[in-house]
């Protein structure tokens, strides 16, 4: 009786054995592409949001006035900028984690790479908030607006900072080496534009009626493995039902351990 091929991925560190009745050995993913220059566009956009802050607490305190009939306004609007850049910002350090996310290794820094953009919404409407209710110069409609107004925009940041879906780098080599291209039964994988999930067959129950992105398109123009595409769009799971259906058709199974 044949060898059944054994793909091992474990829970405690993430690694990929992969063995055939041959011995031979999957190809490794290829590399993906930087991510370096998404950070420092959310850093920028982050020095930018917390400049903004400054300059509506010295509003705030009068040390700045532009319009003195419009003054309100022009510090609502210093929040409003400051929000944009806050989860520009964030969703482009979030984007940027996809491409190249931490590892679980060091717990410090995965917290802190998953963790940023809600940082950083801290620091960029709290001290606004406080600096606003304690200024002695400020009038009691200036202090409830901005703090009314503070309190929501930070409601808002910390949402959108906040990475609902993490990956370390062990899980993504996980994936990338279970399901490399030369593996996948058709070749390609399959993403909707509001799914969290990677399909390996198009007919999948879950996705039959609904708009898909093939990924091998995009995979080919940018040179990267499939799976890397529909994580670097969001999709950090394979579906359950297309890996019971590819472990059935290909006689593979999921080790225990090592």
């Amino acid at each position: 009786m044949a060898e059944k091929k054994t793909v091992s991925v474990t829970e405690s560190n993430r690694k990929k054995k992969t063995t055939t009745a041959g011995g031979s050995n999957m190809p490794a993913a290829k590399a993906t592409g930087s991510a370096t220059p998404k950070r420092i566009g959310a850093v920028i956009l982050w020095i930018l949001a917390i400049a903004l802050e400054v300059v509506a607490i010295l509003m705030v305190g009068n040390r700045i006035i532009i319009n003195l009939k419009y003054h309100l306004w022009f510090i609502i609007g210093a929040i409003v900028l400051d929000l944009i850049f806050v989860i520009c910002g964030s969703l482009l350090w979030k984007s940027a984690n996809l491409i190249d996310p931490a590892s679980e290794k060091n717990k410090t820094k995965f917290w802190l790479w998953n963790n940023m953009g809600m940082l950083v919404a801290v620091a960029a409407f709290l001290p606004l908030i406080i600096l606003t209710l304690t200024n002695k110069n400020a009038d009691s409609k200036t202090k409830t607006a901005v703090g009314i107004i503070g309190a929501i925009a930070l409601g808002i940041a910390l949402l959108f900072g906040h990475d609902w879906n993490p990956i370390s780098a062990e899980e993504k080599a996980a994936m990338e080496g279970t399901f490399s291209d030369s593996a996948l039964p058709e070749g390609d994988v399959y993403i909707t534009s509001t799914g969290t999930k990677f399909h390996l067959y198009e007919d999948c129950q879950h996705i039959k009626d609904r708009t898909k992105f093939s990924c091998k398109e995009a995979a080919s123009e940018e040179n990267k493995n499939i799976v890397d595409i529909a994580i670097e769009h969001g999709c950090t799971e394979v579906c359950k039902t297309c890996e019971a259906k590819f472990q059935k058709e290909t006689g593979t199974t999921p080790a225990e351990g090592e």
